[in-house]
This record gives C-alpha cells, sequence and structure tokens, in this order.
C-alpha cells in the first residue's frame, strides 16, 4: 500500500514537472532537484510551449493550475484571495481561474447519492434531473423534487475527489518544504505556512456538513429580514458529501435586461444588497466570502437571495475593531493610525522598516486626500493597504483579506447596478455603531479586565522565568545571546508602559485613600474639611481629573 502511494506520488511530481517546465517554470524543477530525482533530460526542462512565450508570469501561472486539476485550480482560487502573500499582477491572473469542468455522469451521481443515504434515488426523490445545473471542481449540482414534494437542489460531490485533492495537497506541502529549504524567495514568502493555510480552506470545502452549517448560520441573521432569502438545508437528507438544500428560482444580479424587464429598481437592490454584506461583516461577524454575481440571485419583490456557502468568513471583536479603526484612520486621512492598525491586523516581521511603512501609509492617504467619502472606492482603497502589508511582508489573517476581496466584489456589482450608488454611504452607520461598542463603557471595563489577567499571567511567568534565570546565574550555566532591533524605539515603549503602570498605582493608592476618607466620614458622622478644605470633594476632582488623563493617553496610542 506504501509502496503503491509513492509510486502514485512519483507519477504526479513527474507530472507537476513536465507542466512546469512547459509553462516556462522549468528552473524551479532545476533548483528544487526534482529533474535528477525523476530523471528528466534537460531538453524537457528547457522546453517552453511556444504559446506561452508571450505571455506574463501570472498567466503562465494559471494556465499551469488549470491544467494540473482541480486542487490546484482550488489552490489558485484560494491564493487569489489573499493580496497580503501573492503579488497583484498575479492575484489579476488568478482572479480569472474556471471553476468550470465537464460534469461526471448521471450513473456516477446516482451511485453516491444512493451510497451516501442507503436508499434508492426513486425512494429519496420524486423527480431528479439527470442533466446536472452546475459543474464545478468538487462537485455539481441537480435539481430535484422531493417525495414530499419541495424543490431543491442536490449537490453531489466528485467520486474519489477527497482522496485525489489530499494527495495532491500532500505533495504540495512536500513541495513547498523542500523548496523553503532551497530557496531564498521561498523562505521569505513562508511557502509551507501559505500551502497549510490554502489546504485547511480547500479541506473544509469537501465536507458538505460545514457548508450546511454556514447556510444555517448565516440564515439566521436574517430571520426578520424579508428582503434577504437564505435557503433552507434539508438536513434528513443531507452528508458529508450529498448537500440538499431549498432551491431557488431567480434573476442573476448581473442579468440587468431581465431586472429591468421586471421592472426592479436597480439602486434599491445596490442598497439592499450592500446592506446585507455590511450587515454580516460588522454585525455578526460571519459573512459570505464568495459573493460573485453567480452566487446571487433576485427574487420576487426584489428579494436579494444568497447561494453557495463554501466559503465564509468570520471576524472576531477584536478584527472587527481593528478593521474600524482602519476605516476610521483612512477616512480621518490619518497615515500613522493607518500604520497602526496594520500592524495590529497582522504579524509584523522583526526587520520591517518602519518609516518605509509609514511612507507608503502617506502616499495612501494622498492618493485619497481631496476624494469626498462618497466617492471613496472603498474595495480598492482596501486592496491598497493589502498591497502595502504584501511589500512589507506583514500576514494578514485569512478572513481579513477574504473580506477585502468580499467588499472589492460587492463595489463591482452595485457599480454594474447603479455607478452613481456609494457603498461608503451605507457602511457609514456600521461603522458608527462599531464606534460606539467600542467606547461602550462595559466593553472598555472588559477588555480592561481581560488585560489585567493576562498581565497577571505575565508577571507570573517573568517571576519564575527570573528564577530559573537566578539559578542558572549561581551555576554559571547561562549562556545569553540578545539582539535588539529599533533599540531605541523598544525602550521608548517600555518607558511609556513604566510610565502608565507608575501612573496607575498612584491613581490606585489615591482612590484607595478617598475611599477610606469617604467611609470614615460617613462611619463618625464628621465633616472631612482639612485646613478649611474640602478634602472629599477635591479629592473626587483630582481623581476624576486623573482617570480622564489616562484615559485619553490610552486612546491617543490606539493601544487598547
Amino acid at each position: 500500500m506504501l509502496f503503491e502511494k509513492r509510486l502514485q506520488h512519483m507519477k504526479r511530481y513527474r507530472e507537476i514537472a513536465l507542466a512546469s517546465s512547459k509553462s516556462g517554470f522549468g528552473y524551479i524543477v532545476e533548483e528544487l532537484g526534482l529533474d535528477e530525482v525523476l530523471s528528466l533530460p534537460k531538453r524537457l526542462l528547457l522546453r517552453r510551449d511556444e504559446e506561452h512565450i508571450e505571455k506574463t508570469r501570472g498567466e503562465r501561472i494559471r494556465l499551469f493550475l488549470e491544467e494540473m486539476g482541480p486542487t490546484f485550480v482550488k489552490i489558485g482560487q484560494v491564493a487569489s484571495t489573499r493580496p497580503d502573500l501573492v503579488p497583484e499582477d498575479i492575484i489579476n491572473e488568478l482572479s480569472k481561474l474556471q471553476n468550470h469542468v465537464p460534469p461526471f455522469s448521471y450513473e456516477k451521481a446516482e451511485e453516491a447519492i444512493e451510497e451516501a443515504l442507503g436508499a434508492e434515488v426513486g425512494d429519496i426523490f420524486e423527480t431528479f434531473e439527470e442533466t446536472p445545473i452546475g459543474s464545478a471542481s468538487i462537485g455539481q449540482v441537480h435539481r430535484a423534487k422531493l417525495i414530499t414534494g419541495e424543490a431543491v437542489a442536490v449537490k453531489v460531490q466528485r467520486p474519489n475527489i477527497e482522496k485525489t485533492v489530499r494527495n495532491d495537497l500532500e505533495i504540495l506541502h512536500q513541495l513547498a518544504m523542500l523548496a523553503e529549504s532551497r530557496m531564498q524567495w521561498a523562505r521569505q514568502y513562508q511557502l509551507v505556512d501559505m500551502i497549510e493555510e490554502f489546504s485547511r480552506a480547500i479541506a473544509e470545502e469537501l465536507d458538505y456538513t460545514i457548508e450546511g452549517r454556514n447556510v444555517e448560520k448565516i440564515g439566521k441573521q436574517f430571520d426578520t429580514d424579508p428582503t434577504v432569502h437564505i435557503p433552507k438545508v434539508y438536513w434528513d437528507v443531507t452528508t458529508k458529501n450529498i448537500l440538499v438544500m431549498e432551491f431557488i428560482d431567480g434573476i442573476q444580479i448581473s442579468d440587468l435586461d431581465a431586472l429591468d424587464a421586471k421592472g426592479y429598481s436597480r439602486e434599491r437592490l445596490a442598497e439592499r444588497l450592500t446592506h446585507a454584506i455590511f450587515h454580516q461583516i460588522l454585525i455578526e461577524g460571519f459573512f459570505h466570502g464568495d459573493p460573485h454575481p453567480g452566487n446571487i440571485t433576485i427574487l420576487e419583490g426584489e428579494t436579494i437571495g444568497f447561494l453557495d456557502f463554501g466559503m465564509v468568513g468570520k471576524m472576531t471583536k477584536e478584527m472587527k475593531a481593528n478593521f474600524g479603526s482602519l476605516l476610521i484612520a483612512m477616512m480621518r486621512k490619518d497615515a500613522d493610525g493607518v500604520v497602526r492598525a496594520i500592524t495590529r491586523m497582522g504579524v509584523v516581521p522583526d526587520e520591517v522598516d518602519m518609516k518605509a511603512l509609514k511612507k507608503d501609509a502617506e502616499l495612501l492617504r494622498d492618493k485619497y486626500y481631496d476624494v469626498p467619502l462618497g466617492r471613496m472606492n472603498l474595495g480598492e482603497a482596501v486592496q491598497d493597504i493589502f498591497g502595502i502589508a504584501n511589500t512589507h511582508r506583514i500576514k494578514l489573517p485569512t478572513d481579513f483579506t477574504m473580506l477585502g476581496k468580499t467588499i472589492l466584489t460587492l463595489e463591482s456589482i452595485v457599480r454594474q447596478l447603479d455607478p452613481e450608488f456609494s457603498i461608503v454611504d451605507v457602511a457609514e452607520p456600521f461603522g458608527q455603531q462599531l464606534l460606539k461598542e467600542r467606547f461602550d463603557p462595559r466593553n472598555i471595563a472588559d477588555q480592561a479586565w481581560h488585560q489585567w489577567l493576562d498581565l497577571s499571567d505575565d508577571f507570573k511567568d517573568t517571576s519564575s522565568n527570573l528564577h530559573e534565570f537566578s539559578k542558572g546565574l549561581k551555576d554559571k550555566k547561562v549562556p545569553v545571546e540578545i539582539q535588539l532591533r529599533r533599540s531605541e524605539q523598544f525602550m521608548k515603549r517600555i518607558d511609556g508602559i513604566g510610565n502608565r503602570l507608575t501612573f496607575s498605582i498612584v491613581l490606585l493608592s489615591f482612590s484607595i485613600i478617598m475611599a477610606g476618607l469617604i467611609m470614615s466620614s460617613a462611619l463618625s458622622g464628621r465633616s472631612t474639611i482639612l485646613f478649611n478644605f474640602p478634602a472629599i470633594e477635591i479629592g473626587s476632582i483630582v481623581a476624576v481629573i486623573m482617570f480622564v488623563g489616562m484615559l485619553y493617553s490610552i486612546f491617543r496610542s490606539g493601544r487598547f
């Protein structure tokens, strides 16, 4: 069994090497040493098809992925959502990757359904259309009607696709490890981490029950909103590789002629779609990650219907707050605020040049300086920010980049519906609500409490580490090597933290004294006039001023 798997892998390695050479990437095969392992002649590695000679590197990568099949196409599609990791010219080509592949036979679909559900197709469905209405790399969709009479869409996974995908992902992981061991650019781009991240996203799409739960979760967001419709999932006939959902029969949102023929208002559709997307992102924190025109349909009454929930994004409270900070900084043309937001959103490498990062943020500010808020292209602005992150090797969470692509796609659809419509106008109330939540005293208190708990844990760890360190010094067994980058900036930050801790301790001590005076006055029934001064009143005013000053310094720093 192991030998057979290794043989399959070697065969696949050879296919990848030959396709790479054909697309003009034979030099990578050589650098990886695959030419020697696979005994490939030099002429094959140097071969390059004439049709590829005049093409850009982005086009050649896209054609290579399409030739290599479903797993590689999916990898490319996921990579197209990561402008913080992948250069723009390649992103533009990856976004053109076609997910449409020839359908598999009805007989295979029937066999897959009966094996998964343990019953014949005729016992489950009253009617079942043999020709699929859509076919993609992972599966295909058939229209049917349940025995109980409901019209449904049945998504059937391709036979053996999971095995094929997992084998390919395993090979890609091995190639990424080999690349990092031999090539500087692969280490710089953290290729192994990138492949692992993409693999997790693809693995989720192989389990249709995950998509079913995504549908239900987004459906609950719009339970009371009649302008948005999310299809129902029929769980009694849904498994890991079969998904049965309510069939939605509407007009594709990009079919403008059909929408006009129905007398639908394009402006109202643009507003409803934008509101639905921003509600998912900024209020619920769980959103449709691929709202392209094929996944949005218009139903009777100008109702927005969403389809295909295999790709979703998630936004935690912290992520929403960071994104809100980014939007606010952009709207205020605040370059420092943009830098702070970007560095809080992602993993910043030690060697990042903060001066260059700020300069790029200032250039971005200048680009949008005279643009009125209502005319700002929000999707493009977010993509520009992700471009800065890519330039400075700042790795952002997947959900942030998915958010950027979602907004970009939304703007593209809205621009077709109504060129004068601004999604920023719809987004503004959501941003205001985010601000209210952010500065809500209860949320601030909750954040302060958790930060205090984290700080307590850090102090405990520090105490333990210092104890171990001192023991090592006594035994003379502590080799120490310290390397500080940007030491001046580091020391300033340490000074700031120390000053703020000192101030907090003074404020706490003062508050304890004031509390003692108040309790003493209450128990004794005597006045607290000291040297002709009302001590409690004046002390309370001083405490309030100190507290407000501390809050101001925290908010001004943007680190809370």
